[in-house]
């Protein structure tokens, strides 16, 4: 017994000492659909691309009464930068710091004639729980060898696939890939499930996965927690809605 409590003594002292990131628990990543997800980690809550039940997000439900520290959105279009109840949201790019969380938020065009016709979107970087994080929902266009630098290599990259006027298609959005070389691939913004919307021009994820033959797919419910020492690679997970 006294060498037991001897142990226990023993493992509370030297745990003392171990970086608070060796006991991190799990990133917990919920789909709220379309490109919009709740982020939650020990230190914060964050909510991205809320958006309004129009358009391609017409049978979804809203994610009006979520309560976060914070929103990123793309834009302030109404289907990724919803906000009723005036939440703390960045949208803007720039550099901002939330507490331990540093944001860039980094200016790529939201269509293929840069940004003539819907404008800019913001592609949002910043680390949570031991994760680089990347989220391009609102992107459409290329980005510039600045842009590539900061968002190179994260651990998940959120990126839409299904093309239309403001969205990568499969095809375009594989090469973005190969650019960034992330961990885990987190596709948004294509058609998923045997009803049709007819609001909507995305098109399914058959074209994103024939271009990401070097990638696993693996299909995963609403919520999906991850290991920030365990995280797959070359892996895309497909949420379901």
């Amino acid at each position: 017994m006294i060498s037991q409590i001897k142990n226990i003594f023993f493992f509370i002292l030297f745990s003392s000492f171990l970086p608070t990131s060796l006991f991190a628990r799990n990133l917990v990543i919920k789909s709220l659909g379309h490109s919009s997800f709740l982020i939650n980690s020990p230190e914060k809550s964050i909510l991205i691309n809320p958006f309004k039940s129009i358009g391609c997000a017409s049978h979804l439900k809203e994610p009006k009464e979520v309560n976060v520290d914070f929103i990123l959105a793309s834009s302030r279009l109404q289907d990724e930068g919803y906000n009723p109840n005036d939440q703390l949201m960045f949208v803007e790019p720039g550099i901002y710091q939330v507490e331990d969380i540093l944001l860039h938020g980094i200016s790529v065009p939201h269509d293929r004639l840069d940004g003539r016709r819907f404008g800019m979107a913001t592609v949002w970087s910043w680390e949570q729980n031991d994760l680089k994080i990347v989220h391009m929902g609102g992107a459409a266009g290329d980005i510039d060898i600045n842009s590539q630098i900061i968002l190179s290599r994260p651990d998940i990259l959120f990126i839409s696939i299904g093309g239309g006027i403001k969205s990568y298609d499969g095809e375009e959005a594989s090469r973005i890939i190969k650019i960034l070389k992330p961990n885990v691939v987190i596709p948004v913004h294509f058609a998923s499930g045997k009803k049709i919307n007819k609001e909507c021009d995305f098109s399914n994820a058959d074209l994103f996965i024939e271009n990401m033959k070097d990638f696993k797919v693996k299909y995963v419910g609403k919520d999906f927690q991850i290991k920030p020492k365990r995280i797959d690679q070359n892996t895309i997970y497909i949420f379901g809605n």
